[in-house]
């Protein structure tokens, strides 16, 4: 008979541990530690205490971007949780054709974002993108200029964004309400239950932990988007719409201020952090796991 021995399970999870350290908490603490640094890759670094988190704070662009951020999370995360929901219950009528829209809508999630925001680029440019075509054809002879005028540009890289993302919480949405009781639904049938009835007493309030974790993760997402603005508007014009992760990136690899840069992306951690701490605390309020 094999004696028990306590270090065994961890054998088995040794090299993912390697990985979580290395690749995950390491960079983190890095970050944290040169944040309080000013550092240029082409020389030592140098210890500054808060130094840079008193500029930033005390900086009018980055409020501008913090606010450049929030707009984007406020338009991202409930077109995220309302139609991604929207389109997985269409999906689980197991109408004709369902296998060929969910491949269309998940499409988007699997193509890269980069070739995503070219294609998107052209389709809201202001001289031959097919938007403003199809707004002069209607007889509107000056059209928005989407991307380059700032009152529209981060709605636009939003939109995009939640366009790509939009698949892969409906796939979510749909993992959800295929794992409703059947029972519960056929009962409210037989007593006589409309649509919206069921829907708003039966599937909705079944729905919520999958609700809550799409709520969570489409926060995340929209806090750390970078490629699609990167890849459409560069954050232009000026900093209309730049988002903070994006702005960890002009910091650090074209200004090279890898402590400023570090010190940001803590506040972004902080940040998110923030509202998911918020976001568990109040989840018993609307969220029921009991059928």
């Amino acid at each position: 008979m094999m004696r028990y021995k306590w270090y065994v399970p961890y054998l088995f999870i040794f090299l993912a541990l390697i990985g979580l350290f290395v690749f995950r908490l390491g960079p983190i603490v890095l970050a944290l530690i040169m944040g309080f640094t000013d550092w240029s890759p082409f020389g030592s670094p140098e210890w500054v205490g808060i130094e840079n988190y008193i500029d930033l704070f005390t900086s009018p662009t980055f409020w501008t971007i913090f606010k450049n951020t929030i707009i984007f999370s406020a338009v991202f995360v409930p077109t995220i949780v309302v139609f991604s929901l929207l389109l997985a219950v269409l999906l689980n009528k197991g109408l004709k054709g369902t296998t060929i829209f969910r491949v269309m809508f998940f499409a988007p999630v699997i193509t890269s974002t980069v070739a995503i925001g070219i294609v998107w680029q052209w389709i809201f440019s202001t001289d031959i993108g097919f938007i403003n075509f199809t707004l002069r054809t209607l007889g509107i002879d000056d059209p928005p200029s989407w991307l380059s005028d700032g009152r529209y540009s981060l709605f636009v890289v939003a939109f995009v964004y939640a366009w790509k993302r939009v698949g892969y919480y409906m796939i979510i949405y749909l993992a959800g309400l295929q794992d409703i009781p059947r029972n519960l639904i056929e009962a409210a049938r037989v007593d006589g239950a409309t649509k919206f009835t069921e829907f708003k007493y039966i599937t909705l309030p079944l729905i919520t932990p999958t609700m809550f974790f799409v709520l969570i993760m489409s926060t995340i997402d929209s806090f750390k988007s970078f490629e699609i603005v990167y890849t459409m508007t560069k954050g232009g014009p000026g900093v209309a719409s730049t988002t903070l992760s994006y702005y960890v990136y002009q910091n650090a690899f074209e200004l090279f201020q890898m402590g400023t840069a570090s010190s940001i992306a803590m506040v972004l951690l902080a940040i998110v952090a923030t509202i998911t701490y918020i976001n568990f605390k109040y989840k018993s309020k609307w969220v029921q796991y009991r059928y």
